[in-house]
This record gives structure tokens, C-alpha cells and sequence, in this order.
């Protein structure tokens, strides 16, 4: 059974800032929060796919850093695979998200994380406080 590989971007800003998204469905996860990414594509490198998905949702050109974590668990079936990113270019804008926020690091649970990304942020914090 070949597992679809789903990539996300934790964008963060040199303020330490993460870019947090709210999703706007499947009805089952709207109004969670979770990082930015989408569905690698037949033939598509993850990192292509990431870069391609945030200028899709965000309408920004990131640049892809270190790989945060191994595979993480979704549904079954979905794997997620997860990078720091920076942005290159661009303002991002919720185009296919309810809202965006940045969060600062005391703020970096004030959002309904989805249960996916919540150990996802957990890893993120450690790393971005170790720097």
C-alpha cells in the first residue's frame, strides 16, 4: 500500500514568529489551525511540492530550510513531512485558509491546533528556543 506523502511549511519570521493557518474544510477540520502545505504530486519532489503549494495558498515564494521531525501521522493511508521555511518574497495572504496569524512564542498556543500539528509546534518551539 504506497502511502500519499502530505508536505507543510513552518514559515517563520526572524522575530521567531511562526505563520499559523486556519483551515476553512473539509467541515470535519475547519476552523483548526495548522501549517500551511498540501498533497505531494505524481512526479513533484517534496520540496517543489512545498514551495508550490505556499505560493498557491499564500501567494509568497518560501526558501525551504531543515526537515523538522521524521514522518508524521495523519489519517491512515497519509503521512506528513514537515520543513522550517523563510520567506523569500512575497506578503502571505489567506487565499485558501479562513485566517492567517503569526505567532510569537508565548503566543504559540493561543490557536486550536490541529491534533496533527500540535506535536508538530511542540518540536518546532524546542527547536526555535535551542537556537
Amino acid at each position: 500500500m504506497s502511502v500519499i506523502v502530505v508536505v507543510a511549511a513552518v514559515i517563520v519570521d526572524p522575530d521567531g514568529r511562526v505563520l499559523a493557518a486556519q483551515r476553512a474544510e473539509p467541515p470535519a477540520l475547519a476552523g483548526g489551525w495548522e501549517f500551511p502545505g498540501g498533497k505531494v504530486d505524481p512526479g513533484e519532489g517534496e520540496e517543489e511540492a512545498l514551495v508550490r503549494e505556499c505560493r498557491e495558498e499564500l501567494g509568497v515564494e518560501i526558501a525551504v530550510g531543515e526537515r523538522v521531525g521524521g514522518d508524521w501521522p495523519l489519517s491512515p493511508g497519509y503521512v506528513m513531512r514537515v520543513w522550517l521555511a523563510a520567506l523569500a518574497s512575497g506578503t502571505p495572504e489567506a487565499r485558501e485558509h479562513m485566517a492567517l496569524r503569526w505567532l510569537a512564542p508565548d503566543e504559540y498556543y493561543d490557536v486550536d491546533w490541529l491534533g496533527a500539528d500540535l506535536p508538530v509546534m511542540k518540536t518546532v518551539e524546542s527547536i526555535l528556543l535551542a537556537d
